[in-house]
């Protein structure tokens, strides 16, 4: 196999050994499966660009270069043709959109297959490798054997070109179509890169495909700077009721970043208990443990029977959160205790909650940081941390997927977490490393490059 990024650059010469240029790019009739080399673009002497027929004038090729089959008075050059696309010009570093709804991905490399004198394009490579190998595929190697050490196998990520076709036959803006999966088929997650890749018409036009429930999950798993503009363009009601299906925290979040107008008018469309809800996560500082907090978790009194709290958490709707722990408040509402579902199902049915929960809790109050309660989350390896006021009132928990989310913020703000990183761990620790020996690697590939030269 060969990939486009390991041919660009190399040497072409004539059948008399005489360098005549270098690769800048191949050219594909995208008539066919699996279409075929048909030209071969190189520069020549002071840069300048031609192309020549492939079937004509190469006779063979590897990763090295391509060596011609007449010396170089002998070459008739020629013009890229309507049907033809050039992979580097018009399909390296574009992004491959499914009209139905599958992942807006990027081509980080196109992927060839010898097949005798001819060169064919197998797919596209839209995963880590082929950007790796764009750097230079020392650094490929480098990352993939670093990544087996660890026991993490880096794999290709290949689309093949049979289930590709061109969307624009303007070359000037080529995207590829993958028609092979449906929106139906896809993790929201998905779906929100695609609503994010994609102009405001056609995001519309694709939310219109989706039901209620893929509608909402799908805007929970955008990220935030999309999250209010999208909301600020649909239609109010729409708006409000998605609003309303979301969890009050993630909800509470797109609010904070809309307009005051466009705020005020969808609060007064929601529900009243959940327009409350989203006003009481409001008054908290953005920031904090307040701000991040939901709402929605599962206390009882500590009087509660076991079978009772079983009987509450059965009764809980299919939409609910999952349920790590069970809170125990007093008749005051203050958090004293907590149970594990584990702890529920072995002890007896007929027991108050207040004779077997776990009553050493660690909690926080809505005035501390983010970074402060992620890195308390991961320290003690809690699935999530509940949030008390000054009286041990029970207010909300953090879950570690909030506490990711914070992280992830704060590291695309480009901010410094030791703390954070402290409690993550090894992991973290080892992915800098492999990072770094990245880094290392190409500096010393790059310095040995201008030493010899």
């Amino acid at each position: 196999m060969l990939y486009l990024s390991q041919m660009m650059g190399r040497p072409v010469v004539d059948s008399a050994g005489e360098k005549i240029g270098t690769i800048s790019d191949l050219a594909i009739s995208t008539g066919e499966v699996f279409p075929r080399i048909t030209s071969l673009a190189f520069q020549g002497p002071g840069r300048v660009p031609f192309m020549i027929s492939w079937r004509k004038y190469v006779d063979k090729f590897d990763e090295d270069g391509i060596t011609l089959a007449v010396e170089a008075p002998d070459i008739r050059f020629s013009y890229l043709q309507p049907e033809e696309v050039l992979l580097a010009r018009d399909l390296l570093n574009r992004q491959i959109v499914d009209t139905q709804g599958m992942k807006v991905v990027r081509v980080n490399d196109l992927k060839l297959s010898v097949s005798g004198s001819q060169l064919r394009l197998l797919g596209a490579e839209v995963g880590a490798r082929g950007i790796l190998r764009g750097l230079h595929p020392i650094v490929e190697k480098a990352v993939v054997g670093t990544g087996k050490l660890i026991g993490h196998k880096l794999e290709e990520q290949i689309i093949a070109w049979n289930y590709m076709d061109l969307l624009d036959r303007d070359l000037s803006d080529v995207q590829l179509s993958v028609t092979h999966k449906r929106l139906d088929e896809l993790h929201p997650a998905d779906i929100a890169d695609i609503l994010e890749q994609l102009d405001p018409q056609q995001r519309a036009n694709v939310f219109q495909h989706l039901d209620e429930a893929q509608a909402t999950e799908a805007i929970s798993e955008m990220e935030d700077e999309y999250q209010a503009d999208f909301i600020e363009d649909l239609d109010p009601t729409r708006a409000a009721g998605l609003l309303g299906s979301m969890d009050p925290d993630d909800a509470a979040d797109i609010v904070r970043d809309l307009s005051y107008e466009k705020a005020e008018t969808l609060l007064r469309l929601l529900g009243a208990e959940d327009a409350t809800e989203i006003r009481r996560l409001l008054g908290y500082k953005d920031g904090t443990a307040g701000g991040m907090m939901t709402t929605q978790y599962v206390a009882v009194e500590s009087d509660t029977t076991v079978s009772e709290t079983i009987e509450i958490l059965r009764e809980l709707p299919d939409d609910h959160p999952t349920v790590h722990y069970v809170y125990v408040l007093d008749e005051y509402e203050k958090l004293v205790g907590l149970l594990s579902l584990r702890t529920l199902v072995l002890t007896d049915g007929s027991r108050p909650v207040g004779d077997v929960m776990f009553d050493d809790v660690i909690s926080v109050t809505p005035e501390e940081t983010e970074e402060d309660v992620a890195a308390d989350i991961f320290k003690y390896d809690v699935p999530a941390m509940p949030v008390v006021d000054e009286h041990g009132v029970m207010l909300g928990i953090v879950t570690t997927e909030d506490a990711w989310d914070a992280i992830e913020e704060d590291v695309a703000g480009d901010k410094t977490k030791a703390s954070v990183l402290k409690g993550v761990g090894v992991g973290m620790a080892v992915l800098f490393l492999l990072v770094l020996y990245t880094l290392i690697l190409l500096q010393i590939f790059t310095i040995a490059q201008v030493g010899g030269a």
